[in-house]
């Protein structure tokens, strides 16, 4: 049986108030039929893991496409939880995985509590 083709590969956190939001956003925004989704504390904070993934999912199901999307309020970011380390750490996600799978596409997103979905400008 062949490896399955998807779309796209996201990446947030696995925070439960946030699931709905963003189930409903990737509808409504992207509607992708086929996906990977990576759900893990704190979306790009343990990058090293999220670069694995992405390569698996890259290599085994042809994805084309990647969503970063971290939010408002993490746990993970207890030292400093501001909207710009938050930028600053989805644009060095993007540069690290650009580096890696350069045919990639990535885009990036910074949720807010209010299920606002603010695009992050690439580096």
């Amino acid at each position: 049986m062949a490896d399955p083709v998807c779309e796209a590969i996201v990446v947030h956190c696995m925070d439960a108030r946030l699931q709905k939001p963003i189930n409903d956003w990737l509808q409504r925004r992207f509607n992708l039929s086929d996906y990977d989704r990576i759900s893990l504390a704190g979306g790009v904070f343990e990058l090293d893991m999220i670069l694995k993934q992405i390569e698996i999912s890259h290599t085994r199901h042809k994805t084309r496409k990647v969503i970063l999307v971290n939010h408002e309020n993490c746990g993970m970011y207890t030292q400093d939880n501001s909207p710009e380390r938050h930028a600053a750490d989805l644009r060095r996600a993007e540069q690290r995985i650009k580096d890696e799978f350069p045919q990639l596409e990535v885009e990036l997103y910074y949720l807010h509590l209010t299920g606002i979905f603010e695009r992050i400008p690439g580096g």
